[in-house]
């Protein structure tokens, strides 16, 4: 009788290996909701006709554009860095992460300084004031930094490091989103929830793969979720307005 060689029995897919595919196809939706959001008004304006705009039709300034190539650099060090991990360069990984660190550091000076000049120039979306505005500019930096700071001191913890940088990165694509065709109208709450589903995403994938949410979605994106309205009503206060104004003056 011949004998049917035994093969062997096919090895489960680890959660590692979806991990790779879930947050590098995150990485590449991210960084189309950026191109899609700050196309109209800036990358497309640099290879076509018309001049360059900010989100109130002011002009350009150089300051702005070193925001938008360090914000750019960001969007292209995340796709890097979630490739890396995926084929198991984790030390390159690393290294390029200290860089990754000052990066974040310089979008948060330059994040700021952007936010304070524009208001300063009266810059805000059609109808809202200038000095309420700039909570939201303003906020995201704290967030973004916060977020940042968490994962870098978090770095041996492979699972909050990797969720803390895509909180990251939601604190500050809410600028792209709010850019989104017809978006903006529908106001704050809409273009922080349109953000947001970036983090839901993560939440979702986590209960198919772990049957548990992690921590960090929890807790940073349970703080993220509250700070919008907190966000909007201090925006409207009096003491706000003349924080703002103070430091509007600084610039």
């Amino acid at each position: 009788m011949a004998t049917v060689a035994a093969r062997p029995l096919p090895q489960p897919v680890s959660v590692r290996t979806y991990d790779r595919a879930f947050y590098n196809s995150v990485a590449i939706v991210m960084a189309l909701t950026a191109l899609v959001g700050f196309g109209p008004t800036y990358y497309f304006k640099a290879f076509g006709q018309g001049p360059m705009a900010t989100l109130s039709g002011g002009p350009i300034t150089p300051l702005v554009h070193a925001h938008g190539a360090l914000f750019s650099a960001w969007v292209l060090l995340f796709i890097v860095q979630t490739a890396l991990v995926a084929q198991h360069k984790v030390s390159v990984h690393r290294r390029l992460g200290i860089a990754g660190g000052v990066l974040a550091a310089l979008m948060v000076v330059v994040g700021t300084l952007t936010a304070l000049k524009m208001a300063a120039r009266g810059s805000a979306p059609a109808g809202v004031d200038p000095l309420s505005f700039l909570m939201i500019p303003l906020s995201d930096m704290l967030f973004f930094g916060g977020f940042v700071a968490a994962a870098l001191l978090l770095r041996a913890n492979r699972e909050a490091h990797k969720r803390l940088m895509l909180m990251a990165y939601v604190s500050v694509i809410v600028a792209a989103v709010a850019r989104f065709p017809g978006v903006l109208p529908l106001g704050p709450l809409a273009f922080f929830a349109l953000a947001f589903l970036f983090i839901l995403a993560g939440v979702i994938y986590d209960m198919v793969t772990r049957r548990r949410v992690h921590p960090a979605y929890v807790w940073g994106g349970g703080v993220l979720l509250v700070s919008v309205p907190l966000r909007l009503a201090i925006s409207a206060t009096n003491a706000w307005k003349a924080f703002a104004q103070w430091a509007v003056g600084l610039v």
